[in-house]
């Protein structure tokens, strides 16, 4: 049980109250049962019902997606609900050579040269505050960049950044109601702009955080910094976007108010209270029109001393970590980890602080509101509360991380009306269309932090868990444990027809310009030392079938996958080179390469296309510097 609680010191957990911390203690017991011990419970409380909640029989297809963060993995993960089978990966920020991402010219550039992400927020296209089904948007946190996946065929097409002025891309990627922007805000504050260094003894006036929106076209997707906002040396948090009467408006949280350094986990909780940071992002539109900025790191940046109006901060309990619009913007619930309660505040009361000037102080020229003020209830949900999701009837689901349960409760009455326990520590939290203006209801999913006990043992790599949970009665249900790839910090649920895949890249859409569709066009360039290969892949043999080269020479192969048939990708493994492309039916990819090494080299498609797959294959012959073919 002790290293359940390694992150509250003593500080800290004076906050939670005498009575509040038994209860946690009491909570915490049954998990420090042994593994027998705890296996026999969970065994006691099976039940086949569950089991039938969640079956999807063979052939049938689940009613949702679930798209969840990999974490430092770089990748994003999909998941059918209600059976939570794995479906895909699909790589962001690092190379995955199971799809090729990583290998070919295209996504090496969309990289920039990290090989690593970490991906904590995806957030789906929306219009009118509904998932469009058209893109999903992801976060970087380690190297301040935003990706957009088309969901159109599930993979990569831009990835922005690193992103000026923003370091630790934690709060994004979440959409505005029209795909406006996705927000974007900084974890950590540093001088600006980068590349300067001022002592960590200035922290308090020398460093700045960012809060940004970055643009979408709504036609491309394509994405651009829209507009940012200088803020104090904040950490700021996750972020969530109006809706309703709260459209126009974003709201991130923060912790250390205090503007501390060192040992955060004891400076930064010195107050009572940290903030949500609410910006008018149509008055930041409206500035950067006007001209009222100033250029940092060559992005256009409001500063709000100079330009009032835009941003303003709300108390909220201390250490929050998100904040979640309800689904008809009326109110945006936030909630400190360190404390038991979620607070719910009203937008409309929000507005007339602000008009009334209703203000308690300021930081940093942005005027703070009084809580009172914009306060609309205090529910006492439980330990640790720290991201709220909805459902269909007018309820709200809150993570309890320090208590390892989900409370349910009731938007307008405040009343708790249940709890659930969770295998253990919950994080994140996702509800069927949860962060919508329609919630579908029906199911959650709760983003574990631990599974210890719950699942053969694999070492001291423990997976990750998630657990869902039928909320489509007064009652909830856990129905089925999920074991992840690490780690799921944030998913969301999406009808499945609101979603419409290709299975195959149109010929007439595939605009590569050394794309070819016949055998007959296969060809080999030389100029000086390049050569450029224009190559056809289709069942079951490659075109050319062999590549003469010299050593040194820089070889470019375009390779066209000329199928029309689903599921008919090819791959290109280059043994000893490090070569490995995966093409699906009518794309084309580009690969280049130094023909470095000497010798005879097999080819070979790497994936499973045919009964002749394993007769698919080719040589590479790179003739000696200064030299032939070797002979016998």
């Amino acid at each position: 049980m002790k290293h359940l609680f390694s992150n509250l010191d003593k500080t800290k957990m004076k906050w939670f109250g005498g009575g509040a911390l038994l209860v946690a203690f009491a909570t915490f017991g049954l998990m420090s049962c042994g593994q027998g011990t705890l296996q026999n419970a969970t065994l006691a409380g099976a039940d086949s019902s569950a089991a039938g909640a969640t079956y999807v029989a063979p052939g049938a297809l689940d009613e949702y997606y679930l798209f969840y963060s990999g974490g430092h993995s770089g990748n994003v993960y999909v998941a059918g609900v209600p059976s939570m089978r794995h479906i895909a990966t699909i790589p962001v920020f690092a190379p995955y050579p199971a799809t090729g991402w990583g290998f070919d010219e295209e996504s090496k550039k969309m990289m920039g040269g990290f090989t690593w992400g970490d991906v904590h927020h995806p957030s789906a296209s929306e219009t009118k505050g509904d998932y469009d089904g058209r893109w999903m948007f992801v976060n970087d946190n380690s190297n301040n960049r935003v990706a957009r996946i088309d969901l159109r065929d599930f993979k990569v097409k831009q990835i922005l950044g690193p992103i000026p002025n923003i370091s630790g891309l934690h709060g994004g990627a979440f959409v505005t109601p029209n795909t406006e922007y996705v927000l974007a805000a900084s974890r950590f504050s540093v001088p600006l702009p980068k590349g300067i260094v001022a002592p960590i003894e200035d922290y308090a006036t020398k460093y700045n955080g960012i809060v940004s929106g970055v643009a979408i076209n709504p036609q491309s997707g394509e994405m651009s910094v829209g507009w940012q906002i200088l803020m104090p040396p904040f950490n700021f948090d996750l972020g969530d976007a109006g809706k309703g009467p709260s459209e126009g408006w974003a709201f991130w949280t923060c912790y250390n108010s205090e503007r501390a350094t060192g040992k955060l986990e004891v400076t930064s909780t010195q107050k009572d209270r940290d903030y949500i940071a609410a910006v008018n992002w149509k008055e930041a539109e409206k500035a950067v029109k006007e001209g009222k900025i100033k250029e940092i790191g060559g992005v256009k940046v409001i500063d709000p001393k100079a330009t009032p109006g835009i941003v303003y901060l709300v108390p909220c309990s201390k250490s929050p970590h998100g904040v979640d619009v309800s689904p008809d913007g009326k109110w945006f619930i936030g909630s400190g980890k360190l404390q038991s309660i979620t607070t719910a505040f009203s937008v409309e009361k929000m507005l007339k602080a602000i008009a009334a000037k209703d203000f308690t102080g300021e930081e940093d020229g942005i005027p703070v509101l009084k809580y009172e003020s914009v306060k609309e209830a205090e529910v006492n949900v439980g330990l640790g509360p720290l991201h709220t999701q909805f459902d269909n009837q007018g309820f709200a689901y809150t993570s309890l991380f320090v208590e390892s349960a989900v409370a349910k409760w009731k938007l307008g009455t405040w009343e708790v009306a249940d709890k659930v326990p969770i295998a253990y520590n919950i994080g994140h939290l996702a509800s069927a269309e949860g962060d919508t203006v329609n919630p579908d209801g029906k199911y959650l999913v709760a983003l574990n932090k631990l599974s210890h006990g719950r699942h053969l043992s694999v070492g001291p790599s423990q997976p990750e868990s998630t657990q869902l949970i039928n909320i489509g009665g007064d009652k909830m249900k856990v129905l089925y444990d999920a074991f992840t790839e690490p780690e799921p910090h944030y998913s969301q649920m999406i009808k499945a027809d609101k979603i419409k895949p290709i299975e195959v890249h149109p010929k007439e859409e595939n605009k590569h310009p050394h794309a070819i569709w016949d055998i007959k066009d296969a060809k080999i360039e030389r100029s000086g030392n390049n050569v450029t290969v224009k190559m056809v892949a289709v069942r079951s043999s490659f075109e050319p079938l062999k590549l003469e080269v010299n050593q040194g020479d820089k070889v470019t192969i375009h390779i066209t996958n000329i199928e029309q048939t689903t599921d008919e990708l090819h791959g290109f493994g280059l043994n000893e080179y490090n070569i490995n492309i995966v093409v699906d039916p009518g794309e084309t990819k580009t690969v280049t390469f130094i023909a470095d090494k000497p010798g005879v080299f097999p080819y070979y498609c790497t994936n499973f296309c045919s009964a002749l797959h394993q007769e698919m294959q080719g040589y590479m012959l790179v003739k000696p510097s200064g030299g032939a073919v070797a002979k016998k």
